[in-house]
């Protein structure tokens, strides 16, 4: 962190000092957990002890500044002393002191016993492990203190020195390198960065670069929808003003519904991906497509139905023929190319409009009510055979894509029915979810990316759940759908362990035994384990659990908190510098495919359009 960084964090700790701290002008144990924001209690009274320098239980604000100068300002040897200082529990307080005359700081410990015995480092780690929300069992707790106890206790004194610590830091050049920066990231304050007038992302260059199909696509849909609107509006001019904005909206839902048949075309669109078409339509967005159409849709009928009833009420009191409920839900006005029906079909699509919305909802959907939202949307047939009554000339945007739905539906039955496939393998995962291991079909064949749908009778017998190949459901599911990569490319895996780990740890562990011979130009796939909840490697309350894990997964070559070869790395991704060094490597175009919190999703998507890689979001 830059000297005004350091400064700004340091007026941040002297306001939130002051709004704690009472008429006496210092803060008590709990008042600094409150004021530094430390979570776990154990570094918390470490550092409290250490710098209540005249050990009165409590802390003034001239204490907290001296101490906490200390780590922006001091030599590493100084902040490495205030390392040891933590890990020797036995120690009571530390003096600091800035000797004008030399312009040098005096570190002055006053401590129980000077060094570190194994009691103490398995205090300091399983505090470690808390803090990162880490749960291993007790053997490995006491594995991780003896590879790293064994190796820094040089002189197999039974206790770590000061010396003996530092030289053992010092075969880390990575956490030796840490020790120089500001106390700002070692007590991990909230984020203090200024928020910067940026170009919304919408507006950015790379955004409409990277966005071209979709753009382009939706552009061209709206262009069509206003040119069909007027052109019905025109056509319709004798009617009226709401006349002809019912017309017009009507047009515009034909064109809608039309888009969102061709749109359910599953079996389609994943042949037209793999064709030259991909390249000119957003066919990996078919889903937002959808979900986009669908809005349309109900924006369009509310607007036809309400235009429709003003016109009727105009015309109900004009000429006095019939009433408005009449116009509405009786066929006596002739209204309709079929009986006269026009009127009560289209009061029955906007209910049926509406409820299809509605249950699609993210809160349905999400909540617990998926045979909800799945019910509701089998609705969309009694749809397709209302509005081929309800409009007179809906049944020419509707014969081919029907068509074609249909033989889509046919084959996906006799698929369904040629057998061939049985579970291999059950296990019920720590996380509650199900993990089945399916035999593949022999006829069945499959590209990364595509997905398949799973059915279980005993669970609903007309239920079929979307999951990609190789992944698994986002929530709490009951089943999981597993199947191994193929090695078509060179890939990289960035796995976040936010349980989710767990639901293909096996996969993971057989690509790793099948690249182990592997030279290294040959490897198809990398792997890189982080996990966002654990401290970040510069944190200094990290770097002693960092060691000890890298101890035992060089002893026991595997990593102690997955059991991969792969080491799990703390804390979160540096995105810039991962696509940074990929950009270098220059081996083709990069696809970057994802899979959830959509926070995330976003800041991952603007790394991408940067770099010009191609982004693709998973919806488990």
């Amino acid at each position: 962190m830059s000297l005004e960084e350091d400064s700004r964090w340091l007026e941040w700790v002297t306001k939130q000092f002051e709004s704690i701290a009472g008429d006496d002008k210092e803060i008590d144990l709990d008042e600094f957990k409150t004021a530094l924001k430390v979570k776990e209690s154990f570094f918390a009274e470490r550092f409290f002890a250490l710098f209540d320098s005249d050990g009165s239980s409590s802390i003034s604000l001239d204490e907290l500044l001296e101490a906490l100068d200390l780590l922006i300002h001091g030599s590493e040897t100084d902040k490495l002393r205030f390392l040891f200082q933590v890990y020797d529990v036995d120690g009571k307080y530390l003096r600091v002191k800035r000797e004008r005359c030399i312009n040098a700081i005096v570190l002055t410990c006053h401590v129980g016993s000077g060094s570190i015995d194994p009691d103490e480092l398995r205090t300091v780690l399983k505090s470690c492990l808390r803090e990162s929300a880490i749960s291993l069992p007790e053997e490995k707790l006491d594995d991780l203190t003896l590879a790293l106890f064994e190796s820094a206790d040089k002189d197999n004194s039974g206790s770590i020195t000061f010396e003996e610590l530092k030289a053992e830091l010092e075969n880390f050049p990575e956490v030796m390198e840490n020790l120089t920066i500001s106390a700002a990231n070692w007590l991990k304050p909230p984020d203090l960065e200024q928020k910067k007038c940026k170009t919304p992302r919408y507006l950015t260059r790379a955004y409409w670069h990277n966005n071209s199909r979709k753009l382009l696509f939706l552009c061209l849909y709206a262009l069509l929808n206003v040119l069909l609107f007027i052109i019905a509006m025109l056509k319709n001019a004798h009617g009226g003003p709401w006349f002809m904005v019912a017309k017009g909206c009507g047009q515009c839902l034909n064109l809608n519904c039309f888009v969102l048949q061709v749109l359910m075309l599953r079996r389609c669109l994943t042949w037209l991906r793999a064709t030259w078409v991909l390249r000119v339509l957003p066919l990996d967005q078919n889903i937002l497509l959808h979900q986009i159409v669908g809005y349309a849709i109900l924006i369009f009928s509310i607007v036809h139905t309400g235009a429709h009833v003003i016109n009727f009420a105009r015309m109900s009191q004009t000429d006095g023929m019939y009433q408005l409920w009449e116009y509405l839900f009786t066929i006596r006005p002739g209204i309709g190319w079929v009986n006269g029906t026009a009127s009560i079909t289209g009061v029955i699509l906007q209910v049926l409009i509406c409820l299809m919305v509605v249950c699609s909802s993210t809160f349905v959907r999400r909540s617990g009510h998926f045979e909800v939202f799945y019910w509701s949307h089998l609705s969309y047939i009694w749809v397709w055979a209302l509005l081929i009554v309800h409009c007179a000339n809906f049944w020419k945007w509707f014969v081919v894509p029907g068509v074609v739905f249909l033989i889509e539906k046919l084959v996906g039955i006799a698929v369904s029915r040629m057998g061939g496939l049985y579970i291999v393998e059950v296990n019920i995962l720590p996380s509650k979810v199900t993990h089945l291991v399916i035999k593949r079909p022999p006829f069945f064949h499959f590209k990364p990316g595509d997905y398949v749908y799973i059915n279980i009778p005993v669970i609903a017998k007309y239920e079929w759940h979307p999951f990609t190949i190789s992944s698994a459901p986002e929530q709490q599911g009951k089943f999981l759908c597993y199947f191994l990569c193929i090695k078509k490319k060179h890939m990289q895996i960035f796995l976040n362990y936010q349980k989710s780990f767990e639901w293909f740890v096996s996969l993971l562990t057989k690509l790793e035994m099948d690249q182990a011979d592997e030279e290294p130009e040959g490897r198809f796939l990398e792997m890189h384990m982080y996990m966002t909840s654990a401290l970040s490697k510069n944190d200094m309350k990290a770097i002693g659990l960092q060691m000890a894990l890298d101890l035992l997964a060089k002893k026991e070559k595997r990593d102690s908190i997955t059991g991969l070869r792969t080491r799990t790395q703390p804390g979160r991704p540096d995105w810039a510098k991962v696509f940074q060094k990929v950009s270098e490597e220059k081996k083709g175009k990069v696809h970057v495919f994802y899979c959830g919190s959509p926070a995330l999703a976003k800041v991952i998507k603007a790394q991408c359009e940067q770099f010009g890689f191609n982004f693709y979001k998973e919806n488990f």
